[in-house]
């Protein structure tokens, strides 16, 4: 048995054991690269721990460290609320805007991942704020960058447009750029359905009555519980006491305090009867009586320090991880209140589970698995076939390992079919890119691993439990999706 093989079946292992027992997948790859690489790879274990994705791993604790101190001393609690001014309260069009925002960010030059460090943890606060589900604004926002990810000045466009010009292939940037973000969106619409949107068609900001974020942890709000479409907790407007003060039931995530009064609001219910508290009459919307977050001194130098992350990574190509912890440091200095508890908030488990999964995919790449899959796959004599399993090897692989290298490796394996002329350059390319950038989403990829560790800490299990079903999903959907729409045809 080669050790390719080997490599791969012991992949493999790692998902069936972590699936099936309550081992951690994260110290299960860390175990399989061990054995694996000073075994069959005859690696020392310094050459293994210069696998470990070092810079991951300071994005991920720098990013949600941060966050934990904005949402702490209310910077998160002042962006919700100017932003759903924005919007006039439409809370269906939150997720979208998050997604226009990533895209605008990752069109213009951000790398991918750090435009998804930035704006996820924002957009969890919505999430908590108005019971968005976390899956749903965590995916409209990978979405929104793989959406602008491929035009002709961002990264993943740079890179791919480069790759096909120095092997001498026609290409077309414009057509690349335009049949990623149109695929993005058609997919973000289906996610929206899918995953709750429905229900916030129709909701606005002051049907929802839920605490302030300010002096409290990423979960001091229960977003609307992870289900399936259909009505749910957040669906309608809030319960509120009913004639008489009788106090009805405490909205999802809201804690009852003593005479019904939902714990973190600002006002006492002693509304004469058939009236709410401030003075609507009962069955009318209730107004959001959580007062507006001001902006204080603290509060300012925290947008300062966020503006300076989108700067630095966008215009600079500053290491998003190194800068949050700087922004985190100065912060932690001028506000120490505000920064207490904040590092037992970062995402600990998910940093393990993702650093752990790269390490051991980087010991694959570098024992030539990878290359392997891909040389044997244009072996394969016939050409719509061997294109098909390109995508599909480019979606698999990128879930886990990093899709900038993904595209750089396979278009030039791809080459031998171009050249033949059997199958459409502008296609293939694509095809290939829209299949290793949509499966961004799977939480063991630095995108989805983001999302994951931005959400309230009681729901990232389901969290990473539904990003993994969808990613492993893309992985099949958009690789089969796209050869039957872009390369079957032969029109591009």
């Amino acid at each position: 048995m080669s050790a390719h093989v080997i490599a791969l079946l012991a992949l493999v292992l790692v998902f069936v054991i972590a699936t099936f027992s309550s081992v951690h997948m994260g110290v299960l790859a860390l175990v399989a690269a061990f054995a694996i690489g000073t075994t069959v790879a005859g690696e020392s274990t310094d050459d293994i721990f210069g696998g470990f994705p070092g810079d991951l791993f300071v994005v991920l604790v720098g990013v949600t460290f941060l966050f934990a101190i904005a949402t702490s001393n209310g910077t998160v609690d002042w962006l919700v609320h100017a932003a759903t001014r924005a919007v006039r309260g439409r809370i269906a069009l939150i997720p979208w805007v998050m997604f226009l925002i990533t895209a605008a960010l990752t069109a213009v030059g951000a790398v991918v991942p750090a435009a998804v460090g930035v704006i996820a943890p924002i957009g969890m606060g919505f999430a908590v704020r108005y019971r968005i589900r976390p899956v749903l604004m965590g995916l409209l926002i990978i979405n929104g960058a793989s959406a602008g990810g491929f035009s002709p000045v961002s990264v993943f466009g740079s890179i791919t447009n480069g790759v096909v010009s120095r092997n001498d292939l026609p290409g077309s940037p414009t057509l690349l750029f335009a049949g990623s973000f149109l695929f993005n969106v058609l997919l973000s619409v289906v996610v929206f359905l899918l995953f709750g949107g429905r229900q916030l068609i129709g909701r606005r900001a002051h049907d929802i009555a839920v605490p302030a974020l300010t002096d409290k942890s990423p979960s001091a709000a229960a977003p609307e519980p992870e289900r399936g479409p259909g009505p749910g907790p957040g669906s309608g407007p809030v319960p509120v006491p009913g004639p008489g003060g009788t106090p009805g039931p405490a909205p999802a995530g809201i804690a009852a305090r003593p005479g019904g009064a939902p714990a973190g609001r600002t006002s006492t219910l002693t509304a004469p009867a058939g009236t709410l508290p401030d003075g609507t009459p009962d069955g009318a919307p209730a107004a959001d009586p959580v007062p507006v977050v001001r902006l204080d001194g603290i509060r300012v130098l925290t947008l300062l320090g966020l503006l300076s992350l989108v700067v630095g990574a966008l215009f600079f190509k500053l290491d998003v991880g190194l800068m949050a912890l700087t922004v985190t440091a100065v912060l932690a200095f001028a506000s120490p209140a505000s920064a207490k508890g904040a590092v037992d908030r970062c995402a600990w488990s998910t940093v393990l589970l993702v650093c752990g999964v790269v390490t051991f995919v980087g010991l694959m790449e570098r024992m030539g698995t990878i290359d392997w899959l891909g040389s044997s796959v244009a072996s394969i004599q016939a050409p719509l076939l061997g294109a098909l399993l390109i995508c599909l090897i480019g979606a698999f692989v990128s879930a886990f390992a990093s899709t900038t290298g993904i595209l750089g490796a396979l278009i030039p394996l791809a080459v031998p079919f171009l050249l033949s002329g059997e199958i459409g350059v502008v296609g293939l390319i694509t095809a290939l890119a829209i299949s290793s950038s949509v499966v961004d989403s799977s939480p063991l990829s630095t995108s989805g691993a983001l999302v994951t560790a931005s959400s309230p800490e009681e729901e990232r299990p389901r969290v990473f439990r539904n990003l993994m079903i969808w990613g492993l999903s893309m992985a099949v959907i958009a690789p089969v999706t796209t050869w039957m729409l872009l390369i079957a045809p032969g029109w591009l």
